[in-house]
């Protein structure tokens, strides 16, 4: 059984932490250098390390049969996620919100009703559409198609997103916050209404792999352990 994890940083520490907890203990190869591990505690699984936004892909590949990622990579990344995996736990910990972002100078706009009366303001006035920058550009399309907004254009970013209303390429943002200190640092607010998700680590399972009988096995091994069902 094939193990998928954060191959660096918090994610990764959280998420050996977490499992050890359940007797399994990860143990970086080379001292953390290379991109390799061990895994002990419970038969038959190895370990494949990966960025969190690899892990959604390789779980609908079916080439991992376990991942650990944010639920908004596996909302984003996998719209048809109830066919393609299975949520196993929560992980406490990696929590963020992805949340809708507006300039605190507009005063009058604390909704998404007001900001689709900008959308239309923006146009009448200036000829353009409100200019929204998210990375997450499935889950932001099906929230602001929920609230009816319509006239607005997506810009693409990949990162230091909420520097992109001061650097005049998006009126908006939409994007992940856990603080909200590098919102506030960059002037901007959050809408009343604008949480599109709620975020945390999540080991999830393939529903597209390839489940060996020794698979099924250690999976309802580790399901035991942690106190839940096992999904498959």
């Amino acid at each position: 059984m094939k193990l998928g994890l954060p191959s660096k940083g918090r994610l990764q520490a959280d998420a050996i932490d977490w499992f050890a907890q359940w007797g399994l203990t990860i143990t970086r190869s080379d001292g953390g250098r290379e991109y390799a591990g061990t895994v002990a505690g419970l038969d038959g699984v190895e370990l494949v390390l990966l960025s969190a936004g690899e892990v959604p892909r390789e779980l609908a590949a079916g080439r991992i049969h376990l991942g650990v990622t944010g639920t908004d990579l596996i909302h984003e990344k996998l719209p048809d996620r109830a066919a393609t995996v299975a949520e196993i736990a929560p992980m406490g910990f990696g929590h963020a919100d992805l949340i809708v972002a507006v300039p605190k100078l507009w005063a009058d706009v604390e909704t998404m009703d007001d900001l689709d009366e900008v959308a239309s303001l923006l146009r009448a006035r200036h000829g353009h559409r409100l200019r929204v920058a998210t990375k997450y550009h499935n889950l932001v399309r099906g929230f602001f198609r929920e609230h009816g907004i319509a006239d607005y254009l997506l810009v693409d970013s990949q990162g230091a997103t909420e520097g992109t209303v001061k650097n005049e390429t998006a009126e908006a943002v939409a994007d992940i916050t856990s603080s909200g200190a590098t919102l506030e640092a960059n002037h901007l607010k959050i809408l009343g209404d604008g949480l599109i998700l709620k975020s945390q680590a999540t080991l999830f399972a393939s529903r597209r792999a390839e489940w060996t009988a020794e698979d099924r096995a250690a999976l309802q091994t580790l399901c035991a352990r942690i106190g839940t069902p096992a999904p498959l």
